[in-house]
């Protein structure tokens, strides 16, 4: 099997997706993870230099579909220690697919003593079992753009971590940095701790919160997920997000419950 190509390609200021960004719920649209990231990627490259990530929210709209996608980033308050942009992704018809906000934050090293917290650590990803996300099918798509281990617990019964890496760049030619990493990964966090047979129902998040009390390093970023769902169709999916050093920060999706036609 040939390597999977990059999520997306840079064409002027178009960013054209392949076939990796492809998602579960439909062969026209893609993955939130990917798309997201290209958010992150514009509001870092926008973020001051002496100030972190804290905080990203994406909105989705409607399906992202599989075709040339636009990015736009504005700045909503540029204070002196707290920063907030806004930022949209759009088709080529202009039509907005995914709003998203961005919370900076200035940062002091070794400003702050604080008690650290410790919940109890995932196996590393070179100890966790080889794991395919169940949810992709065929031979092109997410699934094949990314390498995943399983941490802990049993895919469908319950909270389930799963370390995620990229197999791919986010944008062709460009090393994927790690908050981009995270943020692809991120969205997968509903797939992998379940609540609902997904042979029977559909669990699409409306909408995406990180929370980063750091920036994480390295490539392999893990979901420790869990998820409640309510009998009338609304669910939420919380994960602990980890790199190989520690805990990094937390993600939250708001989940639509159907059955299955």
């Amino acid at each position: 099997m040939s390597s999977p190509p990059p999520f997306f390609a840079l064409d002027g200021d178009r960013f054209v997706p392949s076939a990796s960004a492809r998602g579960p719920w439909s062969p026209q649209h893609q993955h939130g993870g990917p798309p997201a990231a290209l958010l992150a990627r514009a509001f870092a490259r926008q973020a001051p230099s002496d100030a972190q990530i804290a905080r990203l929210t994406f909105d989705f709209l409607r399906p992202v579909p599989l075709t040339p996608l636009t990015v736009v980033t504005r700045v909503v308050r540029a204070g002196a220690k707290v920063q907030r942009f806004a930022g949209s992704l759009a088709t080529e018809d202009g039509t907005t697919v995914m709003e998203a906000s961005c919370l900076t934050m200035r940062v002091a090293p070794a400003s702050v003593a604080v008690t650290p917290d410790a919940p109890a650590a995932p196996l590393p990803p070179e100890a966790g079992a080889p794991f395919d996300l169940p949810l992709i099918r065929g031979e092109e798509g997410y699934h094949r753009a990314v390498e995943c281990r399983l941490a802990r617990g049993i895919w469908g019964r319950g909270p389930t971590a799963v370390w995620v890496r990229l197999r791919v760049p986010l944008v062709a030619g460009e090393a994927p940095t790690p908050l981009e990493s995270l943020v692809a990964a991120a969205d997968t966090a509903s797939g992998v701790a379940l609540v609902v047979d997904p042979a029977r129902a559909t669990f699409v998040n409306g909408d995406l919160t990180i929370a980063l009390h750091r920036i994480p390093t390295g490539a392999w970023i893990c979901l420790d997920a869990a998820t409640t769902g309510e009998p009338h169709g609304i669910g939420l999916a919380r994960a602990r997000l980890w790199d190989t050093g520690g805990l990094v920060g937390r993600s939250l999706q708001t989940l639509l419950l159907e059955t299955r036609a």
